[in-house]
């Protein structure tokens, strides 16, 4: 390959390698090799290796966000936002895995100088869902931990597929057990918003849980 090489090429593949590798596993050399140019030929295009994996983060967290707004403004009520926001966010990991290894990367302490990126990509993500479903949750559940419900049984779900039930695994790239999967959650979610119903010797409804302050 020549040296004219394109931003968007380099981006690429780090995104592929940060997603396969982690950011502690990959290194210029490797993205440039990759790309059959060298070292300086990618830093020049594209700025070095810190550059690269702040710029594909980027890119994860917008094409996620345009994602969560499209979801929210699709429901006419916060019950139907929960399962419009379900639906997308199952749908878009399905469909972009590197998303999902970049954060998973992250979850075991990758690119651990990056200290502020769950400040800067993961909490408005999260504050733009809870905002757009906080009226159907019930005093009893925690909006964050909800939501953290979804988005861990989603990530562990496509991570690792599902037990049959007498022997083997589900393989989670299979569509008919994401829809499965699918209706499961709906199912979860439901049940996580049913109304609290005390019971004749209950002292009284519980105190809504607290949630962060920006939520």
């Amino acid at each position: 390959m020549s040296d004219e090489i394109t931003r968007s090429q380099i981006l690429e593949v780090a995104t592929r390698l940060f997603g396969q590798l982690g950011y502690d596993g990959t290194s210029l050399q490797l993205i440039s090799d990759a790309l059959g140019v060298g070292t300086a030929v990618v830093a020049e295009v594209a700025g070095d290796k810190r550059a690269l994996y702040q710029e594909v983060m980027r890119r994860a967290f917008e094409a996620e966000r345009e994602m969560l707004e499209a979801a929210v403004s699709r429901s006419d009520s916060a019950r139907s936002a929960v399962h419009e926001v379900v639906d997308a966010y199952l749908d878009f990991h399905v469909a972009n895995p590197e998303n999902r290894a970049l954060w998973a990367h992250r979850w075991v302490a990758d690119a651990a100088d990056f200290s502020t990126m769950e400040d800067q990509y993961a909490r408005p993500l999260m504050q733009l869902a809870a905002r757009s479903i906080k009226d159907a949750v019930p005093p009893d559940v925690n909006t964050y931990y909800l939501l953290g419900t979804m988005v861990w049984c989603v990530h562990g779900f496509l991570g690792s597929g599902i037990l049959n039930r007498y022997q083997g695994m589900k393989d989670a790239a299979q569509p008919e057990v994401v829809e499965s999967f699918r209706a499961h959650l709906h199912v979860l979610m439901d049940r996580l918003l049913a109304p609290w119903h005390p019971a004749p010797d209950d002292p009284g409804p519980p105190t809504r849980l607290s949630a962060p302050p920006s939520e």
